[in-house]
């Protein structure tokens, strides 16, 4: 007999004598051997239990959020107080026009993620699928516009589209800091 055949005969032995042994004396013999535990259900409860908790452990409010999907794509809004998080319909109309403008004056093909909407800030990105580059627009920082790409050819196309992105996050920018503004003016 072989060192496989010994150690698969002895793995089926001792999945035997286990499968007889009643929880306690199981839980006796891993810890006596070291073997490693988990208690999946009580792991389960303290996921929950700190997914319903509504501050950080240093006890400030954690955000409240709510998403909102408008013509297939997602809107966000945090906020400390449940008013915070209702869409207006100013913001609706404004994440429509923010969509559809993109579409017409940067790229028509636009995988985009969620916009992200705070008390101080616009977050929002995508994806230009013919160029296959990533954008990030974030309205706080003076000049808050992030390009990804992998091996992009820098050519004349490039670099048309980087100016097409940098010209619409002005217009984004405007847009954006009237409904943060407005939403502070609520609170």
């Amino acid at each position: 007999m072989n060192n496989y055949d010994e150690i698969k005969k002895l793995v089926e032995s001792s999945r035997k004598v286990f499968s007889n042994i009643n929880e306690k004396t199981m839980n006796d013999i891993k810890t006596q051997y070291g073997i490693i535990k988990e208690d999946i259900t009580e792991k389960e409860t303290v996921q929950v239990d700190l997914e319903k908790k509504d501050s950080d452990e240093i006890g400030t409010p954690r955000d409240k959020q709510k998403a909102y999907k408008i013509q297939g794509n997602v809107l966000v809004l945090h906020g400390k107080k449940e008013s915070d998080i209702q869409l207006t319909t100013d913001e609706k109309n404004a994440f429509i026009e923010s969509v559809d403008e993109f579409r017409k004056e940067v790229a028509e093909l636009v995988e985009f993620e969620k916009m992200n909407v705070f008390d101080e800030n616009v977050e929002w990105g995508g994806t230009i699928l013919e160029l296959d580059l990533e954008f990030f627009y974030t309205i706080n920082e003076p000049q808050g516009i992030y390009i990804n790409g992998q091996m992009v050819k820098v050519d004349q196309e490039y670099l048309e589209m980087v100016n097409k992105i940098q010209a619409y996050y002005e217009k984004f920018k405007s847009k954006w800091s009237q409904i943060v503004s407005s939403r502070s003016e609520k609170v």
